[in-house]
């Protein structure tokens, strides 16, 4: 690597640690004392591992700073399973009260979100919110739980002649055994906090919802509070088992102390959007690819392989169709054959669907949030087809081309003399921006116009030719 390139890389470097550290001293909470406050940690948007983490290491820096409770402020439209039971683990091991709390007006908790509501021991919801859409479309691995369409049960399923008791709707053994999972888990929340089991067991089989004031009445939740200060009120006194001892909950007048996510968290939160991990594995992809073609300039090869390797690092968390991930890189694949192998467009048409196809295939899920944004990739699609319509145009431009170096053509050309010739003497002419050897049988001044008779290797033979036919271009 060159020195300049040491330099810039070594610059990014110490930038990007400064900032983290920056960035971690400035959201790192109050220091420990000896006064009583509540910790607030908002889940907001989808559910994934950056969620996950966040909560976890949220609530572990609460209970170390000596909270006396845990408000989980939740307003999501649910997410990946397993960074939902990533949570729900989190909650259920805390050594401090978590309350689960929908909030702000109009915010909710559908899909996984309701199982982590089912899981903190007091669940509270402001008003104007609602919970529900429970059903998974799968419980396997980091597959989605997105709101369900058609009752919430995947298209695929109903192609058996079985059916989900009281629904009516057919689903395979497999789908069967995904329900009879996501029943359990939540039936077992439900009876371990004495709430509405039944009603659970609607939200995961029918996709249920509740407003607040419903889900109150139907004991799905403890209360409706307007606010947090209204939530530690009506929570104030209650009794709840924490581990093997119980607790009796005394908020009155605490303080709150939000805990916002950390650089770390804030970071995953950014690469594991999909759109940015799609657009962080293209810049890698060409980056290299820039590289490839442009050795020893070493910037776009560092940028895209720091990219590549961060999308990739992305993808492993997101739930990735490897079909649309093949796709892309077929795609990628023919628009570079087709620079090399030019083919009418035919290879790089190819390259442009496939792109497309694997871009729109390329993530497993319907949650709002956990898909590539479809302007993305009709920006770039398009992109793609106007590099691909300016290479056909040069191809077929230099196809037209009159060759230049040709014998024929050579005798055509006209220039103008260097420096002056003698009879039978050699010169130099320049000829179409080209400085050529010459011989001359005549004696011609320095600027004279002359025509090529003929050419022997790298030696051309001219005359004297008419002023008015000028320098040949």
């Amino acid at each position: 690597m060159s020195r300049r390139g040491r330099i810039a890389l070594s610059v990014t470097l110490c930038a990007a640690l400064a900032l983290a550290w920056t960035r971690s001293t400035a959201e790192a909470p109050a220091t420990q004392s000896n006064t009583a406050f509540v910790a607030r940690i908002a889940l907001i948007g989808p559910i994934g591992p950056a969620a996950a983490e966040y909560v976890d290491g949220a609530i572990q820096r609460a209970t170390d700073d000596g909270a006396t409770a845990i408000v989980l402020q939740l307003d999501t439209p649910g997410g990946l399973v397993e960074s939902m039971r990533d949570i729900i683990a989190h909650i259920l091991a805390a050594k401090v009260p978590v309350l689960g709390y929908v909030a702000p007006a109009g915010a909710r908790a559908a899909s996984a979100g309701t199982y982590i509501l089912y899981a903190c021991p007091i669940a509270a919801m402001a008003p104007a919110t609602h919970l529900g859409a429970a059903t998974p479309v799968d419980l396997g691995g980091s597959t989605p739980m997105p709101s369900p369409l058609g009752n919430g049960l995947p298209a695929t399923s109903r192609s058996t002649d079985k059916t989900v008791s009281g629904s009516g709707i057919p689903v395979d053994a497999e789908s069967n055994k995904v329900l009879n999972d996501a029943i359990a888990t939540i039936r077992s929340l439900a009876q371990m906090h004495g709430r509405n089991a039944v009603w659970a067991e609607q939200a995961v089989r029918g996709a249920a919802t509740l407003t607040a004031s419903e889900a109150a009445a139907q004991h799905v939740i403890d209360f409706v509070a307007t606010d947090t200060g209204s939530l530690l009120i009506q929570a104030n006194g209650r009794v709840m088992r924490i581990g093997n001892q119980n607790l009796t909950l005394v908020f009155r007048d605490l303080p709150v102390r939000d805990y916002p996510p950390n650089w770390r968290a804030r970071f995953l939160g950014i690469i594991t959007n999909p759109t940015i991990a799609y657009i962080l594995l293209l810049v890698g992809i060409y980056g290299l690819v820039l590289e490839a073609f442009h050795p020893g300039t070493f910037f776009p090869g560092v940028v895209g392989g720091i990219c590549l390797l961060i999308g990739l690092y992305a993808l492993q968390l997101l739930p990735v169709s490897y079909a649309g991930l093949f796709l892309m890189a077929l795609g990628v694949a023919l628009l570079l054959a087709e620079v090399f192998v030019p083919m009418a467009g035919v290879l790089g048409v190819g390259g442009v669907i496939a792109f497309v196809l694997g871009s729109i295939m390329l993530f497993r899920t319907d949650v709002p949030g956990y898909t590539v944004n479809l302007g993305v990739i009709v920006g770039i699609a398009c992109c793609a087809i106007v590099m691909l319509g300016l290479l056909l145009r040069l191809v077929m431009r230099a196809r037209r081309a009159r060759a230049f170096n040709g014998e024929k053509q050579m005798q055509q050309n006209t220039g103008e003399l260097l420096q002056a010739v003698t009879a039978g003497g050699e010169g130099w002419v320049r000829i179409g921006g080209e400085r050529w050897r010459v011989q001359c049988e005549a004696a011609l001044p320095a600027g004279a116009l002359v025509r090529v008779v003929s050419r022997q290797g790298l030696l051309l033979r001219v005359k004297a030719a008419p002023a008015s036919e000028g320098e040949s271009s």
